[in-house]
């Protein structure tokens, strides 16, 4: 097996990323938005764009465990092709759990209908981490397979890669699952910081080669979820989690890909985040994006960040929230629209097409 130039494994021979890859969108509205420069509308993309609020994707999903659904290259095509065909968003999001690559490391977990993830073995000891092995291309060749689908598929639209960062992925493997309080994560966090460091640094070992499995394949951007961030303090945040995502997005700064960071309940961490190294940083709905933007700073583009559960509400009141994120979206370098988290399942795809076709109509400018 070789190496790629950004440091991922890759087929024996092969040390190019796909053909079309990256290169082909780099003059795509959303790389650009990443890249702070001008494009020819403010591109748009959902979290969770692929899921249950689509038929097709249930229907497609019908009796396939979530796992094994990631697993498959060309179900993992199909479902992440979806959103683009039906919403013509600028970017594509490749579908995946953030478990993926810990399941690949030997981590022995399940993801539960109704629940998510859940650990057989919760990590509480150096014992339970040592078991976390390195992963290579071999461990997720069907990720590396379906990417390398997805870039010839959709041409110059953007696939963006993502991967789950240290501490939203410690949290599950502390707490054995989901928690609303992460009181066994931040016992050990406080209790034992040598333990905890020993984690995080080894689940960002395997979050960097995982990411870099996509980039070698062909993904044009990556996104790193902490998820669970926003349950910290700042200092906190510094002390125990910066370091680790820093780690994973220091480790991508060569390869060529915009790298955005995003967290939910994160309005204080945001100058914290964005000192992480990431290109843009996603902003939830709780903070307006000219505030977020003083936060971050101007070295740095802005992702969000319309509250998910507006798109339940009558069309105008959708369209004037819409219209007040793309205004204060101006105040930053770079603006991506996005939901300020992920698609809930119950929203009628109908309005998620009209807000696409909304941004781009009222976001068109003309470009040199």
């Amino acid at each position: 097996m070789t190496t790629t130039t950004t440091g991922g494994a890759a087929r024996d021979g092969d040390t190019r990323p796909s053909a079309g890859g990256a290169s082909r969108t780099a003059d795509s509205p959303f790389v650009r938005a990443c890249r702070r420069r001008p494009g020819p509308h403010t591109p748009v993309w959902f979290m969770r764009q692929a899921g249950r609020s689509l038929p097709e994707y249930r229907e497609i999903r019908a009796n396939v465990a979530m796992l094994e659904s990631c697993r498959r290259p060309e179900l993992v095509a199909e479902i992440t092709l979806q959103p683009v065909r039906r919403h013509g968003v600028d970017a594509a999001i490749l579908f995946s759990d953030i478990v993926v690559p810990v399941a690949a490391a030997g981590v022995d977990l399940d993801i539960v209908p109704g629940t998510g993830p859940v650990v057989a073995e919760p990590v509480r000891d150096r014992a339970d981490i040592d078991r976390i092995r390195p992963i290579t291309v071999e461990d997720v060749r069907y990720v590396d397979e379906a990417v390398r689908l997805l870039v010839g598929e959709l041409g110059d639209t953007p696939l963006i890669g993502f991967a789950g960062a240290p501490f939203t992925l410690a949290s599950y493997l502390v707490e054995g699952g989901p928690s609303r309080t992460h009181a066994r994560t931040k016992a050990l966090m406080y209790g034992d910081p040598d333990l905890w460091h020993a984690l995080c640094g080894r689940l960002a070992e395997v979050t960097l080669a995982f990411l870099r499995v996509q980039i070698a394949a062909g993904v044009s951007a990556v996104q790193l979820f902490d998820s669970w961030a926003g349950a910290l303090s700042e200092a906190d945040y510094r002390r125990y989690v910066q370091p680790h995502s820093a780690m994973v997005l220091a480790g991508l700064a060569d390869a060529g890909v915009p790298r955005i960071h995003f967290g939910v309940g994160t309005a204080e961490l945001l100058t914290a985040m964005g000192e992480a190294g990431a290109d843009v940083v996603g902003v939830d709905w709780r903070t307006p994006l000219d505030v977020a933007t003083k936060r971050i700073g101007p070295d740095r583009a802005v992702q969000g960040n319309l509250d998910p559960c507006l798109l339940f509400a009558p069309w105008p009141v959708v369209e004037a929230e819409v219209r007040r994120i793309l205004d204060e979206g101006r105040a930053a370098p770079g603006h991506v629209f996005n939901l300020g988290h992920g698609v809930l399942p119950e929203t009628d795809p109908d309005v998620l097409t009209r807000v696409v076709a909304l941004v781009h109509e009222v976001s068109a400018r003309p470009v040199d």
